[in-house]
């Protein structure tokens, strides 16, 4: 059993584990140019807030050292350029530009053409690693809160595959699975898309972790019938308050958290929260192909001409959230102070 990775930086050559092919078929897609990195964060064959970030940096990184300029000044241009081609793919995922501004930053202060090339590199490294020791911190806290518990729910995929290592949500899981803490997951399917089941089943049984996969509809009655005693979430983006955007159902469960009585936890990085914000309000909503809904693996399961509604994500207001859980620790309410207090501190913001 072994936790498998999303991401693979190897002579040079980006990588990517497709996860359209999951998990039927495991195929590492090596991504060549930047329309590829574009193409693979859009049609999610990479897909996480983290892991779209990481893909997104090595991608600007390694585009950047074809640029045949004759000035500092050129190559900043072309990679604002770039940068802002890559950003347009997934709106929602605040790493996605918050990898890129990290990258542009690193080579404010280079002094030759060269140079630069070499910090994007390195940069992109660093958000790497970085991302995996945040990963691990964040399954040791999420431990600290799900001590007493092992009937836990989730949904859509923060797993391994969405992150550089570990995860955020499925954190707790692959590191008690190392410990020799079994967890009974149950984990919803997560439509339109499938990546509870085709993704979040897949990854877990790879960690040896003992997984159960329901419908997103069978949730209500799973949590009463089974037991359910925690749930706990990945997220795209979090606002200042704390109101959290993450994969469509995610605002179910936190209702239905509130309804049982159970904690409901988010779990995510530092990365992950847009102080920019100060509510769910002003958060994106990414809507995607109506072809997501009426068609199965290829097959029309709707009828012609259905008129379709399918936003990616839905917002669960902070009130819901019992805590959130990030590498520098667990944030409670009140979340406008705390969230300020702890992540605001660490950016040097106010």
């Amino acid at each position: 059993m072994s936790i498998p990775l999303s991401i693979k930086w190897e002579d040079g050559q980006l990588s990517i584990l497709d996860q359209q092919k999951l998990p039927l078929v495991i195929h590492y897609l090596p991504l060549e140019t930047l329309e590829d990195v574009y193409d693979a964060i859009i049609t999610l064959k990479v897909r996480g807030a983290p892991a779209i970030g990481i893909t997104a940096a090595y991608g600007l990184a390694s585009a950047a050292q074809s640029y045949e300029v004759n000035s500092l000044e050129q190559f900043h241009q072309f990679l604002s350029r770039d940068a802002l081609y890559l950003a347009e793919s997934r709106p929602t995922a605040v790493n996605l530009a918050w990898a890129l501004e990290r990258l542009k930053a690193s080579v404010q202060q280079s002094a030759t053409v060269e140079e630069a090339k070499k910090h994007l590199l390195v940069e992109a490294m660093n958000i790497y690693e970085e991302d995996e020791a945040s990963c691990r911190s964040i399954g040791e806290f999420s431990l600290s809160l799900l001590n007493d518990y092992t009937k836990v729910m989730t949904i859509c995929n923060a797993g391994s595959i969405a992150t550089a290592k570990y995860g955020t949500a499925l954190a707790p899981f692959h590191l008690g699975s190392e410990q020799g803490k079994q967890f009974q997951v149950f984990a919803c399917e997560t439509r339109p898309v499938f990546q509870g089941a085709r993704l979040t089943v897949w990854e877990l049984q790879q960690s040896g972790v003992d997984v159960t996969l329901i419908t997103d509809s069978m949730a209500a009655h799973t949590i009463g019938a089974k037991g359910i005693e925690a749930i706990i979430v990945g997220a795209d983006r979090i606002a200042v308050n704390g109101d959290t955007a993450n994969k469509i159902g995610t605002l179910n469960l936190a209702l239905l958290a509130a309804a049982f009585q159970i904690p409901f936890y988010v779990a995510a990085p530092s990365s992950t929260f847009d102080l920019s914000i100060e509510s769910g309000e002003s958060i994106p909503i990414e809507e995607r192909p109506s072809e997501e809904i009426t068609h199965i693996a290829g097959k029309q399961v709707a009828p012609e001409n259905t008129k379709v509604y399918n936003p990616a994500f839905d917002v669960t207001p902070g009130r819901l959230i019992t805590a959130i859980i990030t590498e520098k620790g667990i944030i409670y309410p009140e979340y406008t102070e705390n969230i300020s207090a702890l992540i605001g501190t660490e950016r040097g913001e106010k």
